[in-house]
């Protein structure tokens, strides 16, 4: 049985809300720090509010079917996915984010990926952007679990770190300038090299990467669709 989303440690969990207040206020400069309190790399929240780039652009182009962004956040990418002409939806634990997107008119659940999702097994693509790959701090259940979302032949879409050997686990937290924190959650970053190895453990292959914009992506599909 699920845990309700309240009781489950994540990305906008308690404390002071930093990413809550941001989203609410229009945007701002967070930055996730580990258990021992070493910075981390600044996470723009304007980005995340405006419209998709380049780069989330490239992974549209390489997607068929239709799309589910978890951890979509205020739904860019499902604005986005939509405007390409696909049927899309997102997914966000943020209670903040998700209703910025309704308010938006965009289809966005208030779940984790883990809880039940509609259409499971028929997506053509899972979207794991911005770090996403990080969520619930075990990539393995992650990939797991979008290996199941996604048709047979569907592509589950991963944003990797720049640095392919980064491969860790920690504890994070998320602080704004003013001082606020969220409550630690679970957390994982992983690069190139890490992902083909837990890629591998779930059941999927890795059938391509790119660069675009000094964003590195990742295309996977299940094993069994690429024999």
């Amino acid at each position: 049985m699920t845990a309700p989303i309240a009781t489950v440690p994540h990305f906008d969990a308690g404390g002071g809300s930093p990413y809550a207040t941001a989203l609410r206020s229009g945007g701002g400069v967070l930055r996730m720090v580990d258990h021992d309190g070493a910075p981390g790399a600044p996470i723009e929240l304007a980005r995340f509010l405006a419209a998709a780039d380049d780069a989330d652009r490239s992974v549209l182009e390489r997607a068929d079917g239709a799309v589910l962004d978890i951890g979509c956040g205020p739904g860019r990418m499902v604005r986005a996915a939509i405007a390409a002409g696909h049927l899309s939806l997102g997914v966000d634990v943020s209670e903040a984010a998700v209703a910025h997107a309704h308010a938006q008119g965009l289809p966005v659940l208030h779940r984790s990926v883990f809880d039940p999702i509609p259409r499971e097994g028929e997506w053509g693509a899972a979207l794991l952007l911005d770090g996403n790959i990080g969520i619930g701090g075990d990539p393995t259940a992650l990939l797991s679990r979008c290996a199941r979302l996604v048709r047979a032949d569907g592509t589950v879409f991963v944003e990797v770190h720049d640095d392919p050997r980064r491969d860790r686990a920690f504890r994070a937290t998320l602080i704004d300038h003013e001082g606020r924190a969220s409550l630690p959650f679970p957390w994982y970053e992983l690069g190139l090299d890490g992902l083909r190895r837990r890629a591998v453990a779930a059941g999927l292959v890795l059938v391509e990467t790119w660069s675009q914009d000094v964003r590195t992506f990742a295309a996977l599909r299940c094993a069994s669709a690429e024999r």
